[in-house]
């Protein structure tokens, strides 16, 4: 243990950047947690609980490198549309609330797995509340989904969130171990939490759909209705216009000579411009009544020059439609020619420029699944997201300054910060006290032991923020690993002896 005043003056620095890391609107200091981060590792250094050296000493590259990494492929899978394929995939043919809430578990917690969780909860968000907007859905349960999963499903992998690089990098874990080691409890946690999700909010869902399906039927119903009001209204103004017309042709014909059919046509045509089957039903009936007439005028034998002026006429009147008809149509496709060609002319325009976007994403999809395929393989976790970082930049082939500001660099930063402040903090011995005090307790070779550690470090994670704890007790847990490792080396009583040989 460190002297008194050291102790003292460590755990004064300390506390001051946990108020500011948890509480970052604190009234009597409203600096936020990057700033507070800053102010604790200045403190540790003025009071002289650590030296300059051991400060820059304490701020861990590879962890801030990998981050960086990290955060600039999140960026060019996002302009890649990534997540807006993950978003259609959440509506991709839904069958209802309850459908929906599970398929936001799942997505989310691999998009947490792979893509860190600031960023899954960041931009499915967006995607969630507009699904919900669309059909009519409560939005609360889908977006406790959405954080909840996304925050078990980071825990699979060391880049899914920033206290899993620093257990990685520190106790030299692989990707590979990392991912196989806890994939079967990130996927019990999803299942759970999805299943405790469905019975808090089952009734709410299923209100809605009971809703939903009452909504639907009263909507097929008014339609069904709508479309037979419009059917029968349909065929009675063609039957009254159908009677208007043959009145009128009897009016006309009436009026007008009976044994000079030129009038009807003359007459009819003096009420505006027809079209094609009105012009042919004038013919037909200027054909019957002029049959008729010349039957009743010649006793009942029709004369053979009479009888063929109607259908010249009839043939007249629908070649003068067809023309009338064919001339509008050639006006309205000259008027129509020169846009469809400019339309044309910009569909070829636009085509490389589609072509060039898929396969810009393509190597974009290509470059993330060869950056995991390394992280698998066991590389330098830092530099495969590094070089895949850079490989992306390079294959944009423009300026990379405004992808490269999306990076949040307040949160390095704070990392910088958090990691003088902690260690200051261990230095200060604080924390190997409170874990020799509890390492009789919390033993990793009995169920009880493990139960202890694993509650310590929730109150720990819950108190003093997951991270922090993390760096402050993985000195620790690279001591339980070496010795579970050679635990597995030896058989029965022999590897627990051993076991608590080394302890002591």
């Amino acid at each position: 243990m460190a002297p008194t005043v050291k102790v003292v003056l460590g755990s004064i620095a300390f506390a001051i950047f946990w108020v500011l890391a948890v509480f970052p609107a604190v009234p009597f200091m409203p600096i936020g947690r990057t700033a507070g981060s800053l102010l604790g590792a200045m403190l540790m250094v003025i009071f002289r609980v650590i030296t300059p050296d051991q400060a820059y000493a304490a701020i861990d590259l590879p962890i801030l490198g990998l981050l960086f990494g990290t955060m600039v492929v999140s960026v060019y899978l996002e302009r890649a549309d990534m997540f807006v394929y993950l978003g259609k995939l959440l509506s991709w043919k839904s069958k209802g609330a309850k459908d929906l809430l599970c398929r936001i578990c799942l997505i989310s917690a691999i998009s947490g797995a792979f893509f860190t969780n600031d960023t899954a909860c960041v931009v499915l968000t967006e995607f969630v509340l507009k699904i919900a907007r669309e059909q009519k859905l409560p939005p609360h349960p889908f977006l406790i989904a959405l954080a909840s999963s996304a925050n078990i499903g980071s825990s699979a992998t060391p880049i899914g969130n920033p206290q899993n690089l620093v257990i990685a990098v520190k106790s030299k874990i692989s990707f590979g171990n990392f991912l196989f080691g806890i994939f079967p409890a990130m996927l019990l946690g999803v299942i759970v939490n999805a299943l405790i999700l469905l019975c808090m909010y089952w009734k709410l869902l299923s209100v809605h759909k009971d809703e939903e399906d009452a909504t639907m039927e009263v909507d097929a119903e008014e339609e069904r209705t709508l479309i037979s009001h419009v059917e029968l209204s349909h065929l009675t103004s063609s039957n009254s216009q159908e009677q208007n017309s043959e009145l009128e042709s009897i009016n006309i014909y009436s009026s007008s000579n009976p044994n000079d059919p030129k009038n009807y046509i003359e007459t009819t045509r003096n009420r505006g411009t027809l079209n094609e089957s009105d012009n042919f039903h004038v013919s037909l009936n200027v054909n019957s009544y002029t049959n008729q007439v010349e039957t009743l005028g010649n006793g009942g034998n029709p004369t053979e020059s009479k009888i063929h002026k109607v259908p010249s006429l009839q043939s007249v009147s629908v070649k003068h439609s067809n023309s009338s008809k064919e001339t509008a149509n050639d006006g309205s496709m000259s008027s129509k020619s020169i846009p469809s060609l400019n339309g044309s002319e910009q569909e070829n325009a636009a085509l490389p420029k589609k072509w060039k976007r898929i396969l810009w994403k393509t190597c974009v999809y290509l470059v993330t699944i060869g950056m995991l395929v390394a992280l698998l393989l066991g590389l330098n976790m830092s530099w495969t997201t590094i070089t895949a970082a850079l490989a992306l930049v390079l294959l944009d082939f423009k300026d990379a300054g405004p992808c490269l500001e999306k990076v949040s660099y307040s949160l390095l930063i704070f990392f910088c910060g958090m990691f003088i402040t902690v260690h200051g903090f261990d230095e200060a011995g604080i924390p190997r006290k409170l874990w020799d005090f509890m390492e009789p307790y919390a033993k990793i070779d009995h169920i009880g032991g493990m139960t202890v550690l694993a509650a310590v470090i929730i109150v720990l994670s819950n108190l003093v923020s997951n991270v922090p704890t993390g760096m402050s007790n993985v000195p620790d847990f690279e001591h339980e690993i070496i010795i579970c490792r050679r635990i597995r080396r030896t058989k029965g009583d022999s590897g627990l002896n051993y076991m608590s040989n080394t302890r002591t």
